[in-house]
């Protein structure tokens, strides 16, 4: 059975860090590209980041670029999002996702094989 289960949210102030954490179970992990959505309320789901397989190619969108990390432990099956200098635009769920692919990771969410149920992050002015 895919599981991917995602953990971290919370409330945070403006400027403020989270991490956080996608497992994953149920699948060959080391044969995905995995990825952050994020949907805050009223708005579609959104691209946020991904990791290639291996971990040697990432993606942001630019909303994100240089406040977000994301990076993958492919011996733990986990992929991580580090979210620093933090907005309120970023609150929203965020959401996990994988897709089949060895090739550079992709930003549509049809790519997207499987998802998390996701995690609220919310940031306060």
């Amino acid at each position: 059975q895919v599981q991917l289960v995602e953990s971290g949210g919370g409330l945070v102030q403006a400027g403020g860090s989270l991490r956080l954490s996608c497992a994953a179970s149920g699948f060959t992990f080391s044969g995905y590209a995995m990825a952050w959505f994020r949907q805050a309320p009223g708005k579609e789901r959104e691209f946020v980041a991904a990791v290639s397989w291996a971990g040697t190619t990432t993606d942001y969108a630019d909303s994100v670029k240089g406040r977000f990390t994301i990076s993958r432990d492919n011996s733990q099956n986990t992929v991580l999002l580090q979210m620093n200098s933090l907005k309120p635009e970023d609150t929203a769920v965020y959401y996990c996702a994988a897709d089949r692919t060895f090739g550079r990771p992709r930003v549509g969410r049809e790519e997207y094989d499987y998802w998390g149920q996701g995690t609220q992050v919310t940031v306060s002015s």
